[in-house]
């Protein structure tokens, strides 16, 4: 049986793991919501689909629509945070190591240890928050660009009911599938 991991341990698993935490995983739903909702608004008014009569439609292609979408916020920031942290590292290195600097001279002097944690700390900030809005802009314009192109120019001969659940769950889908990617 091996020994309960101490709490450092357990902040370096939650930096390497998939899991988002509570506050994030809401706004990436929120967002996903917003955004997968935009593509009602142009087919009620543009198409002239009437929402008492394709209100189930809607409905059902936006929660598919928001699933795939907070799906690919997730993949995206994971795959990027890490690439954030060393892009970015000696810019709060150089940061933290600043404000060490007035605090020990004013204070006793900090040890190299602790001066690490809060480089480490700090970086780990900066790119999940760097990350998570990356992944929310790059996510969401790739949606809007997608839908708008399949249903102006791939699908606009189709019946406007067919285009809006083609354009919506095709553009979504292909979102969530590049969010896959390791690149």
């Amino acid at each position: 049986m091996s020994a309960p991991l101490t709490a450092e341990e357990e902040i370096l698993l939650a930096d390497f793991s998939r899991t988002v935490p509570r506050s994030t995983s809401i706004l990436f739903h929120l967002n996903a919501l917003f955004v997968s909702a935009l593509p009602i608004w142009l087919f009620w008014r543009i198409q002239q689909l009437e929402l008492n009569t394709y209100g189930i439609m809607f409905g059902i292609v936006t929660i598919i629509s928001t699933f795939l979408l907070s799906l690919a916020y997730k993949n995206v920031k994971y795959s990027l945070k890490h690439k954030i942290a060393q892009r970015r590292h000696a810019g709060v290195t150089a940061e933290v190591m600043q404000q060490v600097a007035d605090a020990s001279s004013e204070k006793k002097k900090t040890v190299k240890k602790e001066k690490d944690d809060r480089v480490l700390f700090k970086k780990t900030e900066v790119a999940d928050l760097e990350a998570t809005h990356f992944s929310i802009f790059y996510n969401n314009a790739l949606f809007l660009f997608l839908t708008i192109i399949l249903s102006f120019y791939v699908l606009k001969n189709f019946s406007p009911g067919a285009n809006y659940l083609g354009s919506s769950v095709t553009s979504a889908c292909v979102v969530a599938f590049l969010s896959t990617s390791s690149g």
